[in-house]
């Protein structure tokens, strides 16, 4: 496992977005490329911020009031629209370019049992959780980013049976890798 690494504005957004999912009390994991970078080495250098929170509906409303309190920008009409979507969006604003961050709901079994196998990492001195390797190929592998799937799977401590079981699991055993 790496330490993530971040242009200095996606840091800035990494960090305010932990801060302020930590000040509500709200567990939280990175996925997207802040996992890709934990697990691979690479850089966060553009795209979005993606965190999975366990949290209730209600909640969705604090963490948009405190973020457009804390750094970040809300926009009401986006908030409306992705009601049902389970997602929070918004942008971290920084003097180099706003930053976007989707705050996503764990809503189903699936992003249930990753909390329960997420890892700690760390941004600088900050601590931070992802997904394990088998969950954040997953992630990739859905998205349609093969080469990151096959350097995960290239790890030594990657578990290709947990891997496959839960590709399996979800319909998608068409995707299991060879063990």
């Amino acid at each position: 496992m790496h330490a993530i690494r971040a242009t200095p504005r996606h840091a800035r957004a990494i960090e305010a977005t932990a801060d302020l999912l930590n000040r509500l009390k709200i567990d939280a994991m990175f996925v997207g490329s802040v996992a890709r970078s934990a697990y691979l080495g690479s850089e966060v250098e553009h795209g979005a911020i993606d965190v999975l929170t366990l949290m209730n509906g209600p909640q969705k409303n604090q963490v948009a009031m405190m973020g457009s309190n804390r750094g970040f920008r809300v926009e009401r009409e986006e908030l409306a629209a992705t009601e049902e979507l389970d997602l929070v969006p918004m942008n971290f604003v920084d003097p180099d370019g706003d930053v976007r961050v989707h705050v996503l709901l764990a809503t189903n079994a699936l992003y249930g049992r990753m909390f329960g196998n997420a890892v700690e990492t760390n941004l600088g001195e900050r601590a931070l959780k992802v997904p394990g390797a088998e969950d954040v190929a997953l992630l990739l592998a859905v998205t349609g980013d093969e080469d990151s799937v096959r350097m995960l799977t290239m790890l030594p401590d990657f578990n290709r049976h947990r891997y496959n079981q839960r590709l399996v699991s979800i319909g998608l055993g068409r995707m299991v890798v060879a063990e």
